[in-house]
């Protein structure tokens, strides 16, 4: 089954152990989500741990926030770059990208919108195309990874300007 883009969900209800730390996508401006976070119903259940998002091969991969590179390796043939972020407790929040081929090592110190990597032309799971699973974790706990971008960046469509009250419409 190859996965069709969807318009970007609504932004998730803030989480209170995510602190408010990325500032951009990890690829492109508004890539399109083709398949959200899904959360297993147990630790061992069925579901999507991450968010899958469309970019062609060779993509420039950013890091969402600063942080220290964790991993930056192949996990079953497919290259994965992982970022603990900076300033986000203990255990910290930890970032997780695949299939990247790494442009960092481990070890490495990143700043938001640094690349970490670009797109491999395989390894995707996303059928025919290619994409960015892009994961989320607090130690062994998964979170939805849209909770890092501030709620602007999630938002599509036209900017519209809402009437001021006691401000007359222009004629």
């Amino acid at each position: 089954m190859i996965p069709t883009a969807t318009s970007v969900p609504a932004a998730p209800a803030p989480d209170p152990t995510v602190p408010a730390v990325g500032r951009a996508w990890p690829v492109g401006v508004r890539p399109s989500v083709l398949r959200g976070w899904e959360p297993p119903a147990t630790t061992y259940g069925r579901g999507h741990r991450g968010v899958d998002l469309s970019a062609p091969a060779g993509t420039p991969v950013r890091a969402v926030a600063a942080g220290r590179v964790s991993f930056a390796g192949r996990v079953a043939g497919k290259g994965v770059v992982s970022v603990e972020l900076t300033g986000t407790g203990n255990p910290p929040l930890r970032t997780t990208y695949e299939p990247v081929r790494a442009a960092v090592r481990k070890g490495d110190e990143v700043e938001a919108g640094e690349v970490v990597g670009t797109v491999e032309a395989t390894g995707s799971h996303c059928g025919t195309g290619t994409c960015v699973h892009w994961g989320l974790r607090r130690g062994e706990t998964y979170l939805d990874p849209l909770s890092l971008l501030p709620p602007w960046l999630l938002h599509r469509g036209p900017s519209r300007l809402l009437p001021v009250l006691g401000v007359p419409l222009p004629s």
